[in-house]
């Protein structure tokens, strides 16, 4: 028997299809319902590779006489938090309001008009009945007092994290200002394993990509050696797929061990960034082979046949998070015979197993330097042995029931791993990237794409949910890099028409800033702005370095400014909380410190901007045409056969220059005379 969401296109909400729970979907029918029977709202919203959701849909959601209490007192609605990110932001913030963690599964009780006035995140069976009977009963006895805790849950809702926090600052030193964010994130670093001194531990990215633009000004090495220990030990550990490629979400401990095995696109979007960032600027080949497996991985696992990227692999298979990835030590002997003992130190694999249940998580506890000495190996037959039984692991892998694969497609992840592809094809000059990032932006515009207009998600056909302000953003993104790597004005021409449609359905002038939801979406209880950095970055700090870099490129001092500005009222935060700003901080430094404008004309370009991409100059922009003509912004620079590089800043341009060598003297001048 199944319920209305066997209608659904998420395949989270399709994985309660058939719960005894009367679910609907979040929409008019649901309301109007909570509205006619004067009924309590439960809003339930997860994802469909969150391992506690599925905990609770098994012990709770399943359960027909729970089940039961929940249809006859509340009007349950279910939600996809990756396709209606708006109302997961909106209930996610009251239920942090009323002093609880957040996370996923989310459960919220609403008033008929949608207030908050109770939630939490996952419960027991029984503390599951004992709160709805506790809910329906205050529901019909204290309606006044939940009516009144409502609103001013309204209310604070209501009022923008804008209107909390910004602040006027005037100028302040710049190597001042990222020293003290540097001091703030030091204090935390765990010097031994990388990352910061907590756990669970999440890797993010864009913490490390600022700390590898505030070396690149300071040349402190201490910032670079903590960056490049994270890189190698998240390389070493459970949470990096050692088999397969591709990284799992957290680790649960302070080791990078113990992964929570789900796989996300975004993560791995932005570790591509990072980790072609990172051989760019060390040439450690390490990095080059995680930014390939993980390639491999994306292709093998990740990519439609129209060329769009699925969303996530569940932790759990055959209802055990992690079985998937685990080995025993018999199976390892089995399969790889006289490689086994090597392999399996390699991967500290023991008979007795390191992880439940007498299983292995492959992990490693040595650089291979350290441990080809230490087996006296020699590396390049090392090296041959340990592609063959990688090859045959994942063979045998591939016959193993599969996590849960969520299909959709969403626009802004797909538009964020544009981004890393691109940043991999600066950084090793490999076709296949480019062309993958192409094949996928195509797909974006086909399939999710009407105009200017932006949809959520695609799943057999797309969604009927429009796009919220990261879809827009990070397709602004893509498009800006996809024009850096290639020089086709096409793209950025799609760039300054998305962003000029962006400012016209998203920005809020009273307050400066970009609504996370468009003028004519859906009205919820309130409209929110994103500010603050999670695992993925706000898409206002997105939008941010969006306006500043096309700003620069097609010369809108108005799109500059308003960039400035955005970051400016936030530098106090940037600087006191720079774990919650971290991409807002890269927008910060890059304003302050001032973009190279890395100008190419003339018939052999493409040689030159490969040439000067393969080097690590985060605060250099590119832009060039073998036919100055048709780019307004260069139509005053020489293109009579040979090629030329003109390195500028803030229109004020170095001498012309005709070889990349020559270039990158200019830029590494023009970068120094700022520290």
């Amino acid at each position: 028997m199944s319920n209305r969401l066997i209608h659904s296109t998420s395949p989270y909400l399709l994985q309660h299809a058939h719960n005894p729970v009367d679910w609907f979907e979040w929409g008019k029918e649901a309301l109007e319902k909570a509205r006619k029977e004067d009924k309590p709202i439960l809003v339930s919203i997860g994802y469909s590779s969150c391992h506690w959701c599925h905990v609770m849909e098994r012990e709770s959601f399943e359960n027909h006489d729970i089940a039961n209490v929940m249809n006859e007192h509340f009007v349950c609605i279910k939600v996809d938090r990756e396709e209606r990110p708006d109302i997961d932001q909106i209930y996610m913030d009251s239920v942090q309001a009323m002093g609880v963690n957040g996370g996923w599964p989310l459960n919220v009780f609403l008033t008929p008009e949608q207030k908050p006035f109770f939630g939490g995140t996952y419960f027991t069976p029984q503390a599951w009945v004992q709160i709805l009977t506790n809910i329906n009963r205050a529901f019909i006895g204290n309606r006044t007092e939940i009516e009144s805790t409502a609103e001013e849950l309204r209310l604070h809702l209501h009022r923008s994290d804008v209107e909390r926090f910004r602040q006027n600052h005037g100028d302040t030193d710049l190597r001042q200002d990222i020293e003290g964010i540097y001091q703030k994130l030091a204090a935390h670093f765990d010097t031994r394993w990388g990352g910061m001194d907590r756990a669970p531990k999440f890797i993010m990215p864009s913490v490390w990509q600022w700390l590898l633009r505030y070396h690149h000004i300071t040349q402190n090495e201490k910032a670079l050696q903590q960056v490049l220990l994270t890189l190698r030990k998240v390389g070493m550990g459970g949470i990096y797929d050692q088999i397969g490629g591709g990284f799992a979400r957290y680790s649960v401990d302070g080791e990078w061990f113990a992964p929570h095995f789900e796989k996300m696109l975004y993560d791995n979007a932005q570790l591509l960034s990072l980790y072609a960032e990172a051989y760019t600027l060390t040439g450690d080949n390490e990095f080059k082979t995680i930014v390939y497996d993980t390639f491999q991985w994306l292709q093998r696992e990740m990519t439609s046949t129209a060329g769009g990227f699925y969303s996530a692999l569940d932790a759990d298979s055959e209802g055990v998070e992690g079985k998937y990835y685990c080995w025993t030590s018999d199976e390892i002997n089995t399969l790889l015979k006289e490689n086994a003992a090597a392999v399996s130190s390699y991967y500290s694999i023991s008979p007795q197993g390191n992880w439940e249940h007498g299983l292995n998580i492959l992990t490693r506890h040595h650089t291979d330097e350290v441990f080809l000495g230490k087996e006296k190996l020699d590396p390049l037959q090392w090296q041959d042995t340990l592609t063959q039984s990688k090859d045959i692991l994942l063979h045998e892998r591939g016959k193993r029931i599969k996590p849960g694969l969520d299909d959709k497609i969403i626009t802004a992840w797909n538009a964020m791993m544009i981004v890393g592809l691109t940043d991999a094809y600066k950084a090793f000059a490999d076709k296949q990237f480019l062309n993958t990032a192409i094949r996928n932006i195509q797909f974006l515009e086909n399939e999710l794409m009407v105009g200017t207009k932006l949809y959520r998600s695609f799943k057999g056909h797309r969604s009927g949910v429009e796009g919220f302000l990261d879809d827009y953003a990070y397709v602004i993104q893509a498009y800006i890099r996809l024009y850096e790597v290639t020089f086709n004005e096409y793209w950025i021409n799609r760039a300054a028409l998305l962003l000029e449609f962006t400012l016209d359905k998203f920005f809020d002038a009273a307050e400066g800033y970009f609504f996370y939801t468009g003028s004519d979406a859906e009205e919820l209880i309130t409209r929110k702005k994103e500010i603050f950095d999670n695992v993925i970055p706000s898409s206002n700090a997105i939008m941010a370095h969006n306006l500043l870099a096309l700003g620069t490129i097609l010369d809108r001092d108005d799109w500059k400014e308003r960039a400035a500005t955005m970051t400016a009222s936030f530098s106090h935060l940037i600087k006191g909380e720079p774990n919650y700003m971290s991409y807002w901080a890269i927008v910060y430094t890059s304003i302050r410190k001032g973009l190279a404008e890395v100008a190419i004309v003339g018939d052999d370009l493409h040689d030159i901007r490969k040439n000067l991409q393969q080097h690590f100059y985060p605060f250099a922009l590119y832009f060039g045409t073998a036919d100055t003509s048709t780019l307004p912004l260069l139509s005053d620079k020489a293109a009579n056969g040979q090629s030329t590089v003109y390195v500028c800043r803030n229109k004020t341009c170095q001498l012309p220059v005709h070889t990349a060598k020559e270039a990158e003297e200019q830029i590494r001048r023009l970068q120094a005379s700022n520290r």
